[in-house]
Formats: structure tokens, sequence, C-alpha cells
């Protein structure tokens, strides 16, 4: 927990200190780039210490930010929203990886079928168009999404949060989030899950249930996912059915293919620098988004396939080898000579 506690540590760090120094209109960038971070980490969740890909994720994500906006519009405030919106996507994982996993169903396939559940979300919410097509008083907006309303004080339902104060929060649940995931792959529980990712047949014939285990960080991950969800609408004031396309599905496997499997700090790390990194390039026509990141992509997955984050731990571990193998070897002698 040491390094978790460190990162933990730098950003509150940034928390409190960078709306002193950054202008407003980044602070709101910063917004959306947590609520993406928080994502990432889902991700980095499921698939590096789980060994389960869902290429989905974003489903949950899109989901949360939809039962938040939903449920604020209709209860009037965002405190019993978020909760809403936290329970609706555990609730879809729930049903869904019980069906998959208690199905046994192999790992290619849980990847396209959690495409294809995204897929679906998005083309099912694009057909919404129309005041016919609400839940409670609130309505769907179809293509054009529906403007999330903001968060509020929980004792009062007037008290709206300004931009930096959503900032704090956005940061704040970032890092109880990545402190989370930290606890968790550390118990019992996390270390159980690595060892199915690793052999999910010795792990059976330990007595393990791997249906449960990764049942349990799937629904896991879809809670936390559903909080950058909560986030983001925030951060961006409105949601709409793009989240739930392709190129964010995609986007999402690349952070965690370029901070790297195995970690919780690379992802996040690699979405901040991914965000702003296609932000910069928005504002020219030479190069397309895309592309670059297709070549992105293939950079890393062919020269430094582990990752930005364990290949920066890999070549320190190897600096630190000969420095402890010279100090063992100057021991000796220098016991000698005062002997």
């Amino acid at each position: 927990m040491r390094p978790v506690l460190i990162f933990a540590l730098i950003g509150v760090i940034f928390m409190f200190g960078a709306p002193y120094v950054l202008q407003l209109f980044t602070i709101i960038n910063l917004t959306t780039a947590i609520a993406l971070a928080v994502l990432a980490l889902s991700l980095a969740l499921v698939w590096g210490f789980g060994g389960i890909l869902c290429f989905g994720q974003v489903a949950f994500f899109g989901l949360g930010a939809y039962a938040y906006t939903m449920g604020a519009i209709n209860f009037g405030g965002s405190t019993w929203a978020i909760l809403l919106a936290i329970a609706v996507p555990c609730a879809f994982a729930a049903i869904l990886g019980y069906f998959v996993f208690f199905g046994r169903v192999s790992d290619v396939y849980l990847g396209v079928i959690t495409l294809t559940v995204t897929l679906i979300f998005f083309s099912l919410i694009r057909r919404t168009s129309g005041p016919d097509f609400k839940i409670g008083i609130a309505q769907i907006g179809g293509f054009n999404g529906v403007t999330s309303p903001p968060l509020n004080l929980p004792w009062d339902t007037s008290a709206f949060l300004f931009p930096e104060q959503v900032f704090y929060v956005a940061m704040a649940a970032l890092i109880l989030c990545y402190i989370f995931c930290g606890w968790l792959v550390n118990t019992h529980f996390g270390r159980v899950c690595v060892g199915i990712r690793e052999n999910e047949l010795r792990a059976e014939l330990l007595g393990y249930d791997s249906r449960l285990y990764k049942l349990g960080i799937f629904t896991i991950s879809a809670g936390i996912a559903a909080i950058g969800g909560v986030l983001f609408c925030n951060g961006v004031g409105r949601i709409t059915p793009d989240v739930f396309n392709l190129y964010n599905a995609a986007l999402t496997i690349i952070w965690v293919i370029v901070g790297g499997r195995g970690t919780l700090i690379g992802p996040v790390a690699a979405t901040f620098g991914l965000f702003y990194l296609t932000s910069a390039l928005g504002g020219q026509s030479t190069l397309n988004n895309n592309l670059v990141l297709g070549i992105i992509l293939i950079f890393f997955v062919l020269l430094v396939p582990k990752g930005v984050a364990p290949t920066i731990i890999d070549w320190t571990a190897r600096r630190r080898k000969p420095r402890r193998a010279s100090r063992r070897a100057r021991r000796p002698r220098s016991e000698g000579r005062s002997a």
C-alpha cells in the first residue's frame, strides 16, 4: 500500500493546489479528464488484476451517467441520484456477469459480448427522440442527449456546486477510488483474483470458485466506472449516446495498454496524457486523432508491450540490482579490514 498512499498524497496536493494556479477553463477540462481516469481505473482493475478483458467498460460508464441524470431530474437533487447511478450499473453488471461467468463463456467471447451490449445501448438510446420517450418526468433526449443537473449539497438541493467545487469532488472521488482499488488488490479477494488470472484451473483445484470471484471484481469495476460517468456528465454538463460508441470503447483499452496492465497508476496517468494529446491535436487539421492513437497503440503493443509504468518499474529494478550486488561485495572486505 505504500506506493498507493504516496501517489494518493500527490493527488491530494494537486487537488488543493491546482485551482490556485490554473484557469477556470483548464479546471473544467481537468474535471472531464479525471472522470475518464476513473473509467480507466475501473478497467485497470478488472482487466489488469482480474484478467477479464471487458471491451465495453463504457457501457457501465454511460449507464451511470444516464442513471444519474434521470434520477437527479426526477428526485430534484443529486444525493439519491448518485446512489442510483452506482446501483444500476452494478446490478446490470451482476446480471450480465452471472450469465457470462456461470455460463463458462471464454475470454474472447466475453469481450465480444460486452462490446455488443455497449453498441446496443448506443443504438437504442439514439432512437429515443421525442416526448414519448422518458423516465418519470425526464426525457431521454435521443441522439441530442439530455442536460445533466449539477451536483448539490446533500442537505440543500438548491445549493449547486460551482466548477471549482466539482473539481474538488472529482479529484476526491479519483483518489478514494484509487486507494480502494489499491487496498482491494492487496486483500485475500484481490490475491485470489490475480491467481485466477494467472491460472484459473489451478485456482479451482485449490478450492476457489473462479466464477464468484470474477463476478465480484466485474461488478465492483462497474460501480467504479459508474462513478466516472457521474463525474463526466457533471464536468461536461450533459450526456449523449456518443458515450457508448466504439471510439470510446477502444480508447479505454488504449489507456490501459499504454499505462500498463497490472498497475493502477499507469492507466490513470496515460488517460491524462492521451486526453491532452487528443485535445491538442483537435486544434489542428493536419493529423487525424484516430491515426495518431492507432500509431501509439501499435508502438506500445510492439515495442513497449508491458506499458509505461511496468517498464519504468523493471528499469528501476535492474538499476538497483548492480548497486545492491556491489554493496554486498564490499561488506566482507570492510569487515575483514576492521577485524
